[in-house]
């Protein structure tokens, strides 16, 4: 018998138990709002409106990406529900985009291994407040619909002038749109926040050639005609003065300019930017906005801490009070494939108290449990700059059998025709098949995405095993045994290693 039939029979559209990743599972992106929680989503959600940190640990399948799609869908519901107090969401879930980005801008000398192996806090904060920054973009030149505080350009000309200049230096900075037209996206936020229109450097470098010329063409003038007067030649002296003193302080201007840009760009490697994209944009700038503000030059290890409360005040300024941090699925990235130590490598600059308990942000850690294992190796200097008896630790994602039969129950409900009565899964199965047998068979599974693996390989023995013609609608006992004592191993050998999956 097809599984389509079965299927068909108990009034399923769709096979409930076919996806393995939350992100790309149709059945979970209906049922986030209603769908069986973990027991500690909320320890790891914490308050939206005063954001916290979290560190969870999890088997691949245990729902770690779920729960930030959870996560991201409560703050959503949250944020619609006022206009003030907003959080905003910062998705750090493509550690390929940053580690690309560094390498390139370390190719000349750092191979990948010193690459993972130099991989510093700072380059995870330029990171996110590029996310930040360029999401903030934008919603400000409208390619984005976000919640905010009154009409998101009209807010932000009426932002104090010290907050539009650290929006404009933030752009400047952080700006990383994917269409990388950096240029145009400035040109119209400078002049939506009515920053740097007037470029004074420039206008001082003209006057002080057009003074040089002047005094120039008037010395000459005077001494073709003869009999000059000292007066005169004070004044013409006066002027090509002043004309130095101008285009030497202008050059001077650009030369200390130039050198900042250069020292940011090598500073500055999880961002696209060149010397000459930071000194066309910083040179528009009014001079206080880089004078005595916080810039992320080498050795300045405060700067970024200080650019996290700059960018926070100009979001205040929209109505969001907060900002929260996903971190997800970091052995994906090529680099790293799923080692460990490599893994370890990234996350570990993270796990650091000063940057997990900062003012209003939450930094929500989704790891492999592999990096748990190697956690329980490190010493005590170590546990004690991270503090992790402070970051909401969720050593393992565990789901009991009840919760994985409510999930499977729910799955099916949602696969189940319009108007349908609900069934159960426990109604698939023979009379001899009670519901707390499913509940103990999935207890051995221990995670969602094993067992709705071990459901649907239930299902396929059962039909590949019945013929067409003399259906049979239920899956009997001894299929659900063998196929439990099948997966079991198989799940037993993941965690011994010998397995891959």
């Amino acid at each position: 018998m097809h599984l389509e039939t079965f299927l068909k029979h108990w009034g399923l559209s769709e096979n409930p138990f076919t996806a393995e990743e939350a992100r790309e599972d149709p059945i979970f992106g209906r049922l986030i709002d209603s769908a069986a929680a973990h027991t500690d989503f909320d320890k790891v959600l914490g308050q939206p409106d005063r954001p916290g940190a979290a560190v969870v640990f999890g088997e691949k399948g245990s729902g770690k990406t779920a729960i930030r799609l959870m996560m991201e869908r409560r703050i959503e519901q949250y944020n619609a529900e006022r206009t003030d107090g907003l959080v905003w969401v910062v998705r750090y879930d493509d550690l390929n985009a940053v580690l690309d980005r560094i390498g390139h801008a370390s190719a000349n000398y750092l191979s990948e291994e010193d690459l993972l192996r130099k991989f510093r806090l700072e380059d995870h904060f330029d990171a996110i407040l590029s996310l930040a920054t360029t999401r903030l973009v934008n919603l400000l030149l409208g390619e984005d619909d976000l919640p905010v505080r009154g009409q998101p350009n009209k807010t932000a000309r009426k932002l104090p002038r010290r907050q539009r200049l650290d929006l404009a230096k933030l752009a400047a900075l952080y700006d990383q749109p994917r269409s990388g037209n950096v240029a145009e996206r400035w040109r119209r936020l400078r002049r939506m926040v009515r920053v740097g229109l007037l470029p004074v450097s420039s206008v001082v470098n003209w006057l002080g050639l057009l003074a040089l010329l002047t005094a120039a063409g008037a010395g000459g003038v005077l001494w073709l005609m003869g009999e000059v007067q000292l007066i005169e030649w004070i004044v013409i002296g006066m002027v090509g003065a002043a004309g130095l003193l101008l285009l030497g302080g202008g050059l001077m201007r650009w030369w200390k300019l130039w050198r900042l840009s250069s020292k940011l760009r090598r500073e500055l490697r999880a961002v696209d930017r060149q010397p000459g994209q930071l000194h066309r944009m910083l040179g528009q700038l009014p001079g206080d906005a880089l004078n005595d503000q916080p810039l992320p030059v080498p050795g300045d290890t405060d700067a970024r801490y200080q650019l996290m409360n700059r960018l926070l005040d100009v979001l205040e300024g929209f109505g969001y009070s907060g900002l929260i941090v996903l971190v997800d699925r970091v052995d994906e990235p090529t680099a790293i494939s799923g080692d460990p130590e490599r893994m370890r490598q990234i996350i570990w600059p993270m796990l650091n108290n000063k940057f997990l308990q900062q003012d209003r942000v939450g930094v929500k850690l989704l790891l492999p449990i592999e990096l748990r294992h190697l956690l329980v190796r490190e010493g005590a200097d170590f546990f004690q700059q991270a503090r992790l008896d402070k970051q909401h630790l969720v050593e393992r994602l565990t789901w009991s059998g009840h919760l994985l039969y409510d999930m499977c129950c729910q799955r099916i409900r949602a696969c189940q025709n319009p108007g349908a009565e609900p069934i159960s899964l426990v109604n698939l199965f023979a009379e001899d098949v009670s519901r707390q047998d499913l509940i103990d068979a999935l207890e051995q599974m221990h995670q969602p995405r094993d067992a709705f693996k071990f459901i649907y390989r239930v299902f396929q023995e059962h039909c590949g095993h019945v013929a067409e013609d003399e259906p049979s609608w239920r899956v009997p006992r001894l299929t659900l045994d063998f196929v439990r004592r099948e997966q079991s191993q198989r799940v037993q050998e993941f965690y011994r290693g010998l397995s891959p999956s």
